[in-house]
Parts: structure tokens; C-alpha cells; sequence
């Protein structure tokens, strides 16, 4: 997947946005108001993801291409450089973030989906 199918595939899902708060060169992806994916622009060829913390170990000891989240928490995120990972796992990745973030809020703002 390259960054126009990384979005086009993010902003379909419910409740999402997408803003350049960080400036020009990260574009994020919300839910409901709360972060769950971070491409960036202009460097590296890499987004940011929210995992498991157990599941973000596991991918990061298979994958190379899975690292520790560049300038978020290394626990609860991870950084994945897409060009050589299959779209499937991308999207499954992207999936569970914004499974995780929308879980995370509060029962009463999921039901406005």
C-alpha cells in the first residue's frame, strides 16, 4: 500500500478525521477526536499504529519491518515501515488501532456511530 491507499483505507471507517496537527509532514488519523494512526510525509516511509502491548512485542520480534512507535509510547505503539509489508497485515494492523482507540472511549460516544 503506498500513503493515498493508506488513506483512502483509513478515513472509510466510522467516526474518522484526518488533520495536520503536527505540521505539514504527519498526516493523523482520528477517531471520534482521538488518534489512532500517524503517517509520515516526508522521511521515512512509516506509520504509527496503537497495539496490544503483547501483540506489539510479538510483531516486532517477526517482523523487521515492526518498530518500537518513533516519538510515541514505545509500550502501546508501534511504527511500521509499510513498503515491504503485505497489504493484508497492513490493514489488519490499522484495524486493530482503531479497534483499540475506539474502545477506549466512552460507551455513550461509541454509540454516536
Amino acid at each position: 500500500m503506498n500513503v493515498e491507499e493508506i488513506r483512502e483505507y483509513c478515513i472509510r471507517k466510522a467516526g474518522v478525521s484526518e488533520e495536520f496537527p503536527f505540521g505539514d509532514d504527519t498526516l493523523v488519523f482520528k477517531v471520534l477526536g482521538k488518534i489512532f494512526a500517524l503517517i509520515s510525509l516526508d522521511g521515512p516511509v512509516r506509520i504509527n499504529l496503537k497495539c496490544d502491548p503483547e501483540k506489539a512485542l510479538e510483531l516486532r520480534a517477526h517482523f523487521d519491518e515492526v518498530q518500537p512507535g518513533y516519538h510515541m509510547n514505545k509500550k502501546h505503539w508501534n511504527s511500521v515501515y509499510y513498503e515491504t509489508v503485505s497489504d493484508k497485515d497492513l490493514k489488519e494492523w490499522i484495524d486493530d488501532s482503531y479497534e483499540i482507540v475506539l474502545s477506549g472511549l466512552p460507551k455513550k460516544t461509541r454509540d454516536s456511530l
